[in-house]
């Protein structure tokens, strides 16, 4: 798959499964009901492997081979990969980062889901969990330094109540979901 028509191909099937991924969680209730969940679940189980097939044949999709709508399709992928991947492409993503291969915000997204998912707090406020109909920030690392992280991703600045209304520690991590939306 190295020609330019086959990156091509790749960028459109990036962009199709995205399209997918988040067609099946448009409108999901709070909670979700099992019948949306099982579509989202299936959607998920589909696009996963696939995107796991491509990262291993072929490195991390990077704007120039995919361009940046496809490589940001991948990060929308990845979001909703299981841990091991996540934590496996993270790295990755990093480095096409570093080279200006892809958006800096993304690495931002799916840092903050790693570090969620093992129960540490997040770097860029980027994760919020609503419970009851009330939405709060996931806990942050050093919240007096987030939003010069996030200008340094070009991310808009949280509000000092969005960071004041963070979870406690305890109170986030203890009953959260194991796979975020």
């Amino acid at each position: 798959m190295t020609s330019v028509r086959h990156w091509s191909e790749l960028r459109v099937e990036l962009l199709r499964r995205a399209g997918r991924d988040q067609e099946a969680r448009r409108g999901l209730g709070d909670p979700p009901t099992s019948e949306q969940w099982d579509v989202v679940k299936a959607v998920d189980a589909d696009n996963v492997p696939w995107l796991a097939r491509i990262v291993a044949e072929h490195g991390w999709p990077r704007a120039e081979l995919v361009g940046e709508d496809g490589a940001h399709a991948a990060w929308l992928l990845a979001q909703h990969a299981p841990l091991y991947l996540q934590q496996r492409w993270l790295p990755l993503l990093e480095q096409a980062v570093e080279i200006g291969q892809a958006d800096p915000s993304d690495l931002a997204y799916l840092d903050d889901r790693v570090r969620i998912r093992e129960k540490r707090p997040q770097l860029h406020g980027t994760q919020w969990l609503i419970r009851n109909g009330e939405e709060r920030l996931y806990p942050v690392e050093k919240p007096n330094q987030v939003n010069r992280r996030r200008a340094a991703l070009q991310l808009p600045q949280l509000a000092d109540q969005d960071i004041a209304s963070a979870w406690p520690h305890d109170a986030a991590f203890g009953d959260a979901p194991a796979e975020p939306l």
